[in-house]
């Protein structure tokens, strides 16, 4: 949400329906016939988690309450980045139109994403905040917010700017939620675990021992602290994002993820660099991470605003940590072009604080039942770069 970049996952590596649309899409159920994976629109009425639930019958689990988020506005920070107007993607296509939009858009690209999806409005997050200031009923009766707004740049150097914006920031906009009776979904990051040298389990009794490599980890951390400590995150939930990938984040510059800089570099000289290992254990590109598709995290992200009593703070990932040449040969795939990878020396200067493996554990998030990521790293590069890559770097409000 701030001036000074986007959302992001772990590390620095890297915010209607249609009559025709991609697998994977929000809304619709996909069917695979001949080998051939179609979507088609479930029947009307009600939140697509409940039709789901409604589908598997007599063994299904019990039903849980629903948050009745059709009754009032829902507010989505960082609304224009990367995963937040993805969200916004997500909700239209279950039905939600009134929705405010808060981000700094200033002379960038990020306004491209809100083309095609439907808003009420869009505030700047400063004027937001003030008129929260103001008049805390001023925007009517909100049902939930959706808080994906920060500065992720893991190269921001300037902490009294990341506390305010990112910790400070968050703190008042919960407390405003909480005592307004409003549930607040927000944006943590896999940035808080550090170099990983303590896992990646998002055990809440282990939260006091994280320790982040950078001031961005550290300013999402400290909010992570003070919500366990203060009780409120037993009436919240935050997520902590992997490494995310897919349309929507060609603003982001350096922070985009490499299958989007691949497919450029692919397209531009027919090869793809990826860094050399400097561990005995990890060949050459078979550092690993947990790439996980937007689309599957912005399910999760509705599933939650739906579910008040799923609280706590929670990875978002696939739970099955792929190679970089995993990763590169799905690129080449999908391009259709035989894989041709050049292997380059890694700059000194994060050589020692590299993280050679991250894998979220999902356990938690699973158990409140949840839809966790399930598309596979090969499917979604595949939908990412043939429909929305290729065809010119489409966003999701315009190519559905």
């Amino acid at each position: 949400m701030g001036e000074r970049g986007g959302r992001e996952g772990a590390g620095r590596e890297p915010g209607g329906f249609r009559a025709t649309t991609p697998v994977g899409a929000p809304g619709f159920v996909t069917v695979r016939l001949d080998g051939v994976a179609r979507a088609r629109a479930p029947r009307a009425g009600g939140s697509i988690f409940r039709r789901e639930r409604t589908a598997r019958g007599a063994g299904a689990r019990p039903s849980r309450p629903f948050a009745d988020v059709s009754n009032g506005r829902l507010i989505v920070t960082g609304g224009a980045g990367f995963i937040g107007s993805a969200a916004i993607w997500q909700l239209n296509a279950l039905g939600h139109d009134d929705i405010l939009c808060v981000d700094a858009l200033r002379t960038g690209d990020k306004w491209k994403n809100l083309v095609g999806l439907r808003v009420a409005d869009v505030l700047h997050k400063d004027d937001f905040l003030a008129r929260l200031a103001r008049d805390p009923g001023q925007f009517g009766p909100v049902a939930g917010v959706l808080h994906m707004g920060a500065c992720s740049a893991t190269t921001e150097r300037d902490a009294d700017y990341l506390l305010a914006n990112n910790t400070r920031y968050t703190a008042t906009l919960c407390d405003w939620a909480l005592a307004r009776g409003t549930r607040f979904v927000y944006a943590s990051s896999a940035a808080t675990y550090g170099d990983g040298a303590q896992g990646f389990d998002d055990d809440p009794a282990r939260l006091e021992a994280l320790v982040p490599l950078n001031m961005y980890g550290f300013s999402k951390h400290l909010f992570d602290l003070q919500a366990q400590r203060s009780g409120r995150l037993a009436r919240i939930a935050g997520l902590k994002f992997f490494n995310v990938f897919g349309p929507n984040e060609y603003h982001k510059g350096e922070m985009m993820s490499v299958v989007c800089k691949a497919v450029r570099q692919v397209r531009a000289t027919g090869r793809l660099s990826l860094f050399e290992s400097y561990r005995d254990d990890y060949g050459h590109g078979e550092q690993m991470r947990d790439f996980v598709y937007v689309k599957d995290c912005v399910r999760a992200m509705a599933w939650l605003l739906e579910h008040p009593e799923a609280n706590g703070l929670f990875n978002l990932g696939t739970g099955r940590a792929r190679s970089w040449n995993d990763l590169a040969h799905a690129v080449f795939t999908a391009l259709g072009v035989p894989p041709a990878i050049d292997y380059v020396a890694m700059p000194e200067s994060i050589r020692d604080r590299y993280q050679y493996f991250t894998e979220a554990t999902m356990s938690r998030l699973a158990a409140t039942g949840c839809p966790v990521p399930r598309t596979a790293l090969e499917d979604a590069v595949a939908d990412y770069v043939t429909n929305y890559l290729v065809p010119g770097e489409r966003t999701l409000g315009v190519a559905g």
